[in-house]
């Protein structure tokens, strides 16, 4: 069985959505020993920024008038789809950035939707399949808070995962990840506290519910 793992944290160290992914991973890895985890770091190992551009291009035109950037866009679009059909689930951490979506994941789903296999009027790229999403922000956005409604990203997320790739989504939110970093927000560090070690123990029920899907399937 296949996790395919996708981080967009521009950080490799002390990246608070890499932190909750682990979580669920290791959940994974406990139910499932030796189990093949495929991974992506957008956030490390960028994808081109034009690619998308060339992969909408190339699918207007035949196969043969590709020019080498449409033909090679197109490509990739096709390896980031594979990897996702390959997978027996998914597990995908993403930190909110200047209140919405990163471009990494932007730029990584635009150019999986060039693919036909992905297209509107498609099945369901990831129909049924099980979906975890770990995302975090650095302040506060729930109900009643002074930036509700700022959150751009979430809800795009949930959009694409669920609505047009159909995936079976379970969501796992951080706030406050900011606190011990801004200190404008040290008055918060309690509830911090308790917002962090609420979203550890959501992690490892994820984690858990996502191995324990595989096995019943």
């Amino acid at each position: 069985m296949t996790l395919f793992r996708l981080d967009a944290s521009i950080r490799t160290e002390g990246s608070a959505s890499r932190e909750i992914a682990d979580i669920v991973e290791a959940e994974w890895l406990a139910a499932h020993p030796g189990d093949t985890i495929e991974r992506r770091h957008i956030g490390v190992d960028v994808l081109p920024a034009d690619a998308w551009g060339h992969a909408l291009a190339a699918g207007a035109v035949p196969a043969e008038d590709h020019t080498p950037e449409q033909r090679a866009a197109a490509a990739l679009a096709a390896r980031l789809v594979d990897e996702l059909l390959a997978a027996d689930a998914v597990l995908v951490a993403v930190p909110l950035y200047n209140f919405g979506v990163s471009q990494h994941v932007k730029t990584w789903m635009d150019l999986i939707l060039t693919d036909r296999r992905a297209a509107p009027g498609s099945d369901p790229l990831l129909a049924g399949k099980p979906v975890v999403l770990c995302t975090v922000r650095g302040g506060a956005y729930g109900g009643g808070t002074p930036r509700e409604g700022w959150d751009h990203s979430t809800g795009y997320l949930r959009r694409i995962l669920a609505d047009v790739w159909g995936g079976d989504l379970t969501v796992v939110e951080r706030e406050f990840t900011l606190v011990g970093v801004n200190p404008a927000l040290d008055d918060f560090a309690d509830l911090a506290a308790d917002m962090h070690q609420g979203a550890v123990a959501s992690a490892r029920e994820a984690g858990k519910a996502l191995a324990g899907s595989r096995v019943a399937a």
